[in-house]
């Protein structure tokens, strides 16, 4: 197989410490709009014409929960630093050629910083200052 990581096992799919918190979210998430729903009925019936709206928004926020949920659980989360990342930001050579490609090897661009603007240079910077401190999100361990 190449760099990928292999495929998640039914345990770990399912059974791990992420997925258990996605689970027990979802147990909270979903009951919760329902009780929502339920409230928001009751309060239109009771002549709030507002809470006809919300009365429908939350069925939908509960199906969009469990829409989330199934994503977040059949998501592999990626590796954090991987050499990629590093290569992008110039601080991890890369592979003498040029990338392979279906067998073929693809040069990368060579930055040249005389031949760019201040404000595109700065820009650039920032990108490779952004890159190699890795991706951002609750995924970070």
């Amino acid at each position: 197989m190449s760099d990928h990581a292999q495929p998640l096992s039914a345990w770990q799919r399912w059974l791990s410490r992420r997925a258990l918190i996605l689970h027990l979210a979802l147990l909270v998430w979903f009951p919760g709009c329902l009780v929502a729903f339920w409230w928001q009925v009751h309060r239109a019936l009771g002549g709030n014409a507002l809470s006809y709206l919300y009365s429908v928004e939350w069925p939908a926020f509960a199906i969009a929960g469990v829409w989330v949920w199934w994503q977040l659980v059949h998501t592999e989360p990626s590796p954090v630093g991987r050499p990629s990342h590093g290569r992008i930001a110039g601080i991890v050579p890369a592979p003498v050629g040029g990338a392979q490609v279906g067998g073929a090897a693809r040069p990368h661009p060579v930055r040249r910083r005389e031949q760019e603007d201040p404000e595109l240079a700065a820009y650039n910077d920032r990108l490779a200052r952004l890159a190699a401190e890795g991706p951002k999100g609750w995924r970070r361990r």
